[in-house]
């Protein structure tokens, strides 16, 4: 390694718990009977009884102190003792940084139990049925409808667009929108473009330097008027499988195909990027 390789190294690896940390300090690890988050490093001192370490403990936890059941592991997951007296200080235990708290619940009412605190299935959605939401007069269904009616052009990321504009005209009054893009209908849009692209051919996709193969080249009527070019991706960037609205226009594994117009694809020498070969002969 370098020697920049090897400050960055001791800079990420280094420990900042010990930043201005007393000697009697240790960094211990907390579990919970009915939780399966796992708490990392609660900082603790040595000379707090068990007492103290449960009121600490349930401000992490919730459980409250009366029903705790403590019981001290070593970084093996091994027993080292049940913390029962309260009157006895940490240190007691001898416990080394890295050893883990583990908190059963003896609550029988207590709120964690059976997932309560972490089981987001058990939490009562609201839910209205069809026709409950149908009688709404002002429900975005008849919203999105009457836009639509209006102006068959209509998408909500105009509206939304156009939202953001008013806003900011309100705050800057020298703020001059983009006028909206006109809809492609020309079925041949950029059928020049096309042409010079072949399935097989390697490309790169801008912007972003994505790299790829070319999988389809031709129209896409489910999307709209033109010409599209379809990228099977080398790396997981992509939007879809090679399908289009139910429409199969090439296979390729999940998030790596994508369609672009062909003014986004460059073809060429785009070798695939060995990015763990790189990374050796960087090291050497």
């Amino acid at each position: 390694m370098s020697i920049a390789q090897n400050q960055l190294r001791d800079y990420v690896v280094y420990e900042s718990g010990g930043q201005n940390r007393a000697e009697s300090t240790v960094l211990l690890h907390c579990t919970h009977s009915n939780l399966q988050a796992r708490m990392f490093e609660i900082r603790l001192d040595r000379h707090m009884t068990v007492g103290s370490v449960k009121e600490k403990l349930r401000c992490h936890v919730g459980t409250g102190s009366a029903y705790m059941h403590l019981t001290l592991l070593d970084e093996y997951g091994q027993v080292v003792a049940d913390m029962l007296n309260e009157e006895l200080k940490l240190g007691y235990f001898s416990p080394n940084d890295g050893w883990t708290i583990h908190i059963t619940d003896l609550d029988p009412y207590s709120l964690s139990a059976g997932g309560g605190l972490e089981d987001v299935s058990l939490v009562q959605k609201y839910e209205i049925s069809e026709e409950d939401y149908a009688k709404r007069e002002n429900n975005f269904r008849n919203w999105k409808a009457s836009k639509k009616q209006a102006d068959p052009s209509w998408t909500f990321q105009r509206e939304i667009k156009a939202a953001q504009d008013r806003q900011r005209m309100k705050l800057d009054p020298t703020y001059v929108p983009e006028p909206p893009k006109a809809p492609i209908t020309d079925d041949e849009h950029m059928a020049d473009l096309a042409e010079k692209i072949t399935v097989g051919n390697r490309c790169q996709v801008n912007p972003g330097g994505k790299r790829g193969t070319v999988q389809y080249v031709g129209k896409i009527a489910a999307i709209a008027p033109g010409w599209w070019v379809g990228v099977q991706y080398d790396e997981p960037v992509g939007k879809n499988d090679g399908s289009v609205k139910s429409t199969r226009l090439f296979s390729c594994p999940p998030k790596y195909g994508g369609f672009l117009r062909p003014d986004k694809v460059e073809v060429g020498d785009f070798p695939e990027e060995d990015l763990l070969g790189s990374e050796e002969e960087e090291e050497t």
